[in-house]
């Protein structure tokens, strides 16, 4: 058996992580590590115990519960990613590219930005990568998503 807690992260989607030995109760904030990078999410279901084969793959565990240092840094995060955003719309106008922003998403450390978008055809988008890569010095991840999936990437606040 495994101690699973269900995580609430950016998409707003839940996640299932090892609890390991720890406690945790609904509504707190935890860092958890993902194949994008590490977030924080909010626990939204309670540990519970599930049978190891019931899983489809290996847990990650909850690396912890959430310090006044990373809260403060989800903060930073989040300013730079409406600022972000501005300036990205700001470029794709300015270099007349058709193409829809939808969001922008700082990984926790800022290791790597990644901007959402939606558009009809294909975008040669090099030159608003280097300019984003410039003022950001991180690595710049452009990915384009269907409409249908726009209303999913609200900012990760609306979700909480």
């Amino acid at each position: 058996m495994v101690r699973v807690v269900g995580v609430k992260l950016y998409d707003a989607k839940i996640y299932e992580f090892d609890a390991l030995d720890k406690e945790f109760k609904l509504g707190d904030r935890v860092l958890v590590e993902t194949e994008k990078g590490r977030f924080l999410g909010k626990v939204a279901v309670e540990p519970r115990e599930k049978e190891k084969r019931s899983l489809l793959k290996t847990l990650q565990p909850i690396l912890r519960k959430a310090i006044d240092e990373d809260l403060k840094q989800e903060e930073k995060n989040s300013e730079m990613q409406k600022e972000a955003f501005d300036f990205c719309l700001q470029t794709i106008r300015a270099r007349g590219l058709l193409m829809k922003l939808v969001r922008v998403e700082f990984l926790f450390d800022r290791s790597k930005a990644i901007f959402y978008f939606t558009s009809e055809k294909r975008v040669d988008f090099r030159e608003l990568v280097k300019d984003l890569a410039s003022k950001y010095h991180t690595r710049i991840e452009m990915r384009q998503v269907g409409v249908r999936d726009e209303a999913l990437l609200l900012p990760f606040s609306q979700h909480l």
